[in-house]
């Protein structure tokens, strides 16, 4: 099982940016997945998840309205879209299928002007 995170980097406050992660090892399509941030000094948080099908989404209350999960099973890849970003936001974001385990490198995300 493979977790490999994409598209983190620096932008301003208000700005955006789409991360990706892409999958190899399980059916892709089977798992629900999730995406997980974690600041420096800060416990590991949930972000988002996404049902196997995409058609369940969830958030956490600080990022809803701003941030969009999606995923395309033919690419085993799910998403993140994150719109508005502001310097909490900062972080390392991770992806994982949370009934399978593990995790990958990561993607940082600085958000600062």
């Amino acid at each position: 099982v493979q977790f490999v995170e994409s598209g983190g980097g620096l932008v301003q406050p208000g700005g955006s940016l789409r991360l990706s992660c892409t999958t190899s090892g399980f059916t892709f399509s089977s798992y629900n997945m999730r995406w997980y941030r974690q600041a420096p000094g800060k416990e590991r948080e949930i972000v988002a998840s996404i049902g196997g099908t995409g058609g369940t989404k969830n958030y956490a209350d600080l990022v809803k309205g701003r941030f969009t999960i999606s995923r395309d099973n033919a690419k085993n890849t799910v998403y993140l879209q994150m719109n508005s970003l502001k310097p909490e936001d900062t972080a390392v974001y991770y992806c994982t299928a949370p009934t399978l385990g593990g995790w990958g490198q990561g993607t940082q995300v600085t958000v600062s002007s």
